[in-house]
């Protein structure tokens, strides 16, 4: 297993992987940074964690005020790294996202500027609220970890993750997402409201100071790229390889689907899984792992025929774990 791990990390650049024990420790400090912000959400601060241990973007989506931009941004000063910020209004332009190319007369040449998605972690709020041209600007960089301006590719920074905020399609001034763009976020989470008891400490905390003021990193992004590489090199079985592939082919098939999991899909649950076993001090997936963060991982990326009203993408995905069995 160390071997492997071992194997994987020097390919992917990183000369010392990280330790199961390393992953696990820098994790979980992470999880409570983010859990003194936002109070009462430790599932969601987990989950996001997770995702970014695997390399994943993240959707987070529910109606305004419950702290989704909050917890994008205890996320990005618990890592020590490049932040972009990114304001999605409806009158952005591409060009806004990615950068553009400045033609400098003193010089008499062009020169390229590059946009906030040059980050290693990019914070986009309410990204539904710009246009779907605005929008696709970032499916070559979510995909590719690089964009192509005037037929110039430049590669972004690694590791390279997008945190996006949106508002419920049905609120005044939206656009759905495509479904290309759904496809490459990694996890989508519902923040929803604190309980009683955690609204209250989340009034007694901010009403001197900002709690976000007092967030300092726990790892930078050199660590964090051997903690990417330690994780990809973790075990699963190929009888569980297989599980995941039944699953997806389940939901492709169920009525009512139009798209079901997609091999992009499949591949990103393998990687959520490893991240999971890791934060759980294991070297290798359990299919505890698989089921616990499918519907998180697949679910957004479900598209269902509109005369099937009664189902949601959530179901769609209970519904294979209830019937298809772990080999």
């Amino acid at each position: 297993m160390e071997e492997r791990q071992v194997f994987q990390a020097q390919a992917a650049g990183v000369a010392h992987p990280a330790t199961i024990e390393e992953i696990g420790r820098r994790g979980a400090a992470v999880v409570e940074r983010i859990s003194q912000v936002l109070q009462g959400k430790r599932a969601a601060a987990e989950l996001v964690v997770i995702a970014v241990l695997a390399e994943g973007h993240v959707l987070i989506e529910d109606v305004p005020g419950v702290g989704k931009t909050t917890l994008a941004k205890a996320l990005a000063a618990s890592i020590d790294g490049s932040i972009g910020r990114i304001q999605f209004t409806p009158d952005l332009l591409p060009s806004d996202v990615v950068g553009a190319n400045v033609f400098r007369a003193e010089r008499g040449e062009f020169e390229f500027l590059p946009g906030p998605i040059f980050a290693n972690i990019v914070i986009g709020d309410e990204v539904n609220r710009a246009s779907p041209k605005t929008q696709s600007a970032l499916l070559e960089a979510m995909q590719e970890g690089q964009v192509t301006v005037d037929g110039m590719t430049y590669e972004l920074p690694r590791p390279f993750i997008v945190i996006a905020t949106q508002n419920p399609i049905e609120m005044e001034g939206t656009y759905p997402l495509p479904e290309a763009q759904r496809d490459r976020f990694m996890a989508h989470l519902a923040i929803g409201y604190p309980d009683a008891a955690s609204e209250v400490a989340m009034l007694d905390s901010h009403e001197l100071n900002d709690p976000l003021e007092a967030v300092t990193p726990v790892t930078d992004a050199t660590e964090l790229r051997s903690l990417i590489a330690a994780i990809r090199g973790l075990y699963i079985a190929p009888a569980l390889k297989r599980y995941v592939v039944d699953l997806a082919h389940f939901t492709r098939q169920t009525a009512g689907v139009a798209l079901g999991a997609s091999p992009r899909a499949s591949i990103q649950l393998v990687r959520a899984a490893k991240a999971s076993a890791a934060l759980d001090g294991r070297d290798h997936v359990v299919p505890d792992d698989v089921q616990r963060l499918a519907p998180s991982v697949w679910a957004h990326r479900i598209v269902l025929n509109r005369r099937h009203a009664d189902l949601t993408g959530e179901t769609v995905v209970r519904l294979a774990l209830e019937k298809v069995p772990v080999r």
